[in-house]
């Protein structure tokens, strides 16, 4: 077919290996041998390239072999093939003897394969210690190495590095390269620094779908949900079209701050474009519903869907669970299982956190145990922090003390915290200390677990311990964060802090929380200083009538239709005060008020 020339396999070699068709790559390869035509240095990259891609270990070591037989070892091409052959393997070492038992190395080729190899086999500090050893003999990056080198930093968190390898890109020029670029706004965004992430990007003359979403996806990562939705609407102005990555970091950011207008929105265009059969869209968007308090779209989305997989079912039982609907959620957990899907840890903490909400001990203590029995899954930390959580919330503080005794590994600050929030809800001051003690050395800048036990102090009258509390998160430098809640009109999140008086519309704000007062108090509501942290209760009572979820929810009932529901997402735990009083407030506007916080939904109605 085509002859003993080898010139003429190797290129049909060359076309199926570039196009992807591995199998018929090794299939012609064969061909060739038993036509008697000899392989040569051209023939063993392409062939050495489809065995990687195929993932065969042994047909990979059969090629090295007949490379070293027929002599063809000393070729850089198939060398550099070998190297990166031995990295999609895993078999890095291996990867390094071919590179180390190269005649010249002053190819920058092999140097770009092995330093992508460590990347790929999660060994990035061995990348950049060979970068290291490359520039120190003299031999001149591209934009390839830093393709291999950006990634490493990341991996690493180590952003003077990543800083360092900017500046030598731009003293080089290669900064101009589109994908390296990409590369390195990702590397600001996973070290934490968005401003340098964004500056990259914005001195970037041409964005393509990549540089959009390594911005969005870091500000999503960093928990920057506004700037998410404001890169979105930059998006939309310049005409650049959202993919199904951009989506899921956009539909995220919905869901934390309680956009469901913005996220119907991209719903409507999703099913316009034919992408509502999107497994990781769908489940974007039934967490997204779930968690702006549409639980019944959130299932219909669900039932709706021709496939499920675990992420799917786990998105709607952690939805029930935040709800505090525990028997919906075990229900959907246990059909979950029925139906064939393998529960995975994830899917369990959902379970159990659904549990704690719903106060079902037994059934959580069934789902811990079954765990290694049935599903052959080792609890781990998170798991014993929710059985913890579990009986905490139902009042078994000691039962809840002895499993962290009898816990198999040493537990860590979510777990003592779990038991110190059961404390709190249950005035057990003396255990509470024990699990402070513990916490405060695990997490010692955790400012919400400091709060947490001025808190129980608080509730106690205990000053003393109060004081004790303010003065250790002094010397260590720590302040509560502020309290932010967020409300959505009109596809706009509108954002107040505890006391905000810069909305443009502070003054009708504050007046209607004055009215709201007012119709409160005639309704029997008497404030709650059992959180107080301060002595005076004048200026403690003034602070909690303007935190920010009754902010919110005043502007929400001003702006808003006669009988529709206020939605708040408070980043936050709901203080009791305001607890009490957005009951009354529900109940004398006659509206269904509900806030979100950072455990869970509250549901008010009158």
């Amino acid at each position: 077919m085509l002859g003993k020339c080898s010139a003429a396999w190797n290129s049909r070699l060359k076309l199926y290996a570039q196009e992807g068709r591995f199998f018929q790559a090794l299939q012609l390869y064969c061909q060739m041998q038993l036509s008697g035509v000899p392989p040569d240095g051209f023939t063993f990259p392409f062939a050495i390239k489809s065995c990687a891609a195929l993932q065969l270990p042994k047909t990979g070591e059969q090629l090295h072999s007949c490379v070293i037989r027929i002599g063809c070892g000393a070729e850089l091409f198939v060398r550099t093939a070998l190297i990166a052959m031995y990295a999609r393997f895993s078999r890095i070492r291996d990867a390094r003897e071919v590179f180390d038992e190269m005649p010249r190395r002053q190819n920058l080729v092999s140097w770009n394969a092995l330093i992508a190899g460590y990347n790929l086999n999660k060994q990035p500090l061995e990348a950049l210690v060979l970068f290291r050893q490359m520039h120190v003999l003299g031999i001149e990056f591209n934009s390839i190495t830093m393709l291999g080198l950006v990634p490493a930093c990341a991996r690493l968190q180590d952003l003077e590095t990543g800083r360092c390898l900017h500046g030598i890109n731009i003293k080089n020029g290669a900064d101009l390269d589109e994908s390296v670029a990409n590369c390195f706004i990702t590397m600001y965004a996973r070290c934490g620094d968005m401003h340098d992430a964004r500056r990259l990007f914005d001195a970037l003359p041409e964005k393509n779908i990549i540089t959009w979403n390594a911005l969005i996806s870091g500000y999503s990562q960093n928990g920057h949900a506004d700037d998410v939705l404001r890169l979105y609407r930059e998006m939309e102005k310049v005409g650049a079209e959202a993919d199904a990555v951009s989506l899921v970091c956009i539909l995220s950011a919905c869901a934390s701050l309680g956009a469901q207008s913005i996220g119907r929105g991209i719903h409507e265009h999703v099913i316009q474009k034919g992408f509502q059969f999107n497994v990781f869209l769908m489940n974007a968007f039934i967490n997204m519903y779930a968690r702006c308090g549409n639980l019944e779209l959130a299932l219909k989305l669900f039932d709706e869907m021709p496939q499920k997989n675990i992420v799917s079912w786990t998105a709607i039982i952690n939805g029930y669970g935040m709800h505090g609907l525990g028997d919906m959620a075990v229900d959907l957990f246990d059909r979950m299982i029925a139906s064939g899907i393998q529960a995975d840890s994830i899917a369990f903490v959902s379970v159990l956190s659904a549990c704690s909400h719903a106060g079902l001990v037994d059934k959580a203590w069934d789902y811990l145990k079954c765990m290694k029995k049935n599903h052959g899954l080792e609890p781990r930390l998170e798991h014993y922090a929710c059985m913890v959580d579990v009986l905490g919330r139902a009042g078994q503080i000691n039962e809840a003390r002895n499993l962290i005794d009898a816990m198999p590994m040493k537990p860590d600050g979510a777990v003592w915290g779990a038991l110190l929030g059961a404390c709190k809800i249950h005035r057990n001051v003396e255990i509470a200390e024990i699990a402070a003690a513990n916490v405060f050395q695990l997490e010692p800048t955790n400012v919400g677990y400091y709060v947490l036990l001025s808190n129980i102090y608080a509730g106690l009258r205990n000053y003393e311990g109060m004081a004790t509390v303010r003065c250790m998160m002094r010397e260590r430098g720590l302040r509560k964060p502020p309290g932010c809640s967020y409300i959505e009109l009109q596809q706009r999140v509108h954002i107040f802090l505890a006391g905000d008086r810069s909305h443009p519309q502070a003054e009708a704000i504050y007046k209607m929380l004055d009215r709201l007062e007012e119709l409160l108090k005639e309704a029997g509501y008497v404030a709650d200083m059992s959180e107080a942290l301060y002595d005076d209760k004048d200026s403690e009572y003034e602070m909690l009538a303007v935190h920010s979820e009754r902010l919110a929810i005043a502007f929400g009932l001003m702006n808003s239709e006669p009988g529709t529901r206020v939605l708040v997402i408070k980043n936050l735990r709901v203080c009791i005060d305001c607890h009490t009083a957005i009951k009354f407030m529900s109940k004398v506007v006659e509206r269904e008020i509900v806030v979100r916080d950072a455990t869970r939904f509250h549901h008010f109605r009158n």
